[in-house]
């Protein structure tokens, strides 16, 4: 077997030679020979359990079209909601969290402190009471504050369940991203910023272009995390009006009596969405590992 590394051909057909000066470096071709170093991509035998968990669903539904199949279009509507829910908050939160973990690393003193007492503040309260909070008393304060400035777009303000679900979700969970981006930035060795600037590039461009790419391989692992975590507490803004997928199947099983089925059927509902989630997120970070090099 002609030895592993980046050559020319000689004159001998599929004969190669290292070209001096050069550490081996294996080619495709030579790689595909190599026991276990098989290229491409290898399906991640977790995708089985994502299989798994849909066709039980799909087993229910055929087995016992009543009331499995009833239940899936009752609460239909509640899954879209649940997950467009997800998605949007979760875009707000990447800046939210980015903006505040920034500002955990700034040497302005006012911008530091604010970040901080936000962090340490909004991780001191539970998710479920800030909904509550943003549902139920945020609108008496806006409209308190339409009163004493005679603003009637403010004084007559009424809640809205699904944006203010959005506005909890997002700073709750605002708060948690900031540490992690805080970490991940904090992690990049300090030499990468002092050569970024020595290059002539000003803060802003150093962290842009060099820091935060850097930082985004190190965060991505807490960052899907957050994102499963974000996807599971969405249920929690079904006690606040919001039609997601708990509240529509605890509407379900109010008419019916029938919780096993329906907790049965939204459990797997879950199931399958977090981890189709995840094999997504672990696909990412295989990509981003071996686009590292």
């Amino acid at each position: 077997m002609p030895p592993l590394g980046r050559s020319r051909k000689s004159g001998e057909s599929g004969t190669r030679r290292p070209v001096p000066g050069e550490d081996p470096i294996p080619t495709r071709e030579e790689l595909s020979r190599v026991p276990g170093a098989a290229l491409g991509y290898r399906l991640d035998p977790w995708w089985w359990l994502v299989v798994a968990a849909a066709g039980l669903i799909i087993v229910l539904i055929v087995w016992r079209a009543d009331p499995f199949l009833d239940i899936l279009l009752f609460v239909h509507d509640g899954l879209v909601i649940t997950i467009m829910l997800t998605l949007s908050s979760f875009g707000f939160i990447m800046v939210v969290g980015l903006l505040g973990g920034l500002g955990r690393i700034s040497k302005n003193r006012v911008v530091y402190l604010v970040s901080s007492l936000y962090v340490e503040v909004v991780r001191g309260i539970p998710l479920l009471v800030q909904l509550i909070w943003w549902y139920f008393a945020a609108p008496v304060v806006i409209q308190a504050i339409g009163n004493a400035l005679h603003i009637s777009a403010l004084a007559e303000y009424r809640a809205n369940a699904l944006f203010l679900a959005v506005v909890g979700l997002v700073i709750c969970y605002g708060a948690y991203m900031s540490e992690i981006f805080r970490a991940g930035i904090q992690s990049i060795q300090r030499g990468q910023m002092e050569a970024a600037r020595s290059l002539g590039m000003n803060y802003i461009q150093a962290m842009r272009h060099v820091i935060l790419p850097q930082a985004i391989r190190v965060v991505l692992p807490p960052v899907g995390n957050e994102f499963i975590m974000l996807l599971k507490d969405t249920s929690l803004v079904s006690v606040v009006a919001v039609a997601d997928l708990t509240r529509r199947g605890r509407e379900f099983m109010a008419v019916h009596f029938n919780p096993i089925e329906v907790w049965t059927l939204v459990a797997l509902l879950y199931l399958v969405m977090t981890l189709f989630s995840a094999r997504l997120i672990a696909w990412l970070e295989k990509r981003r590992r071996l686009g590292s090099s």
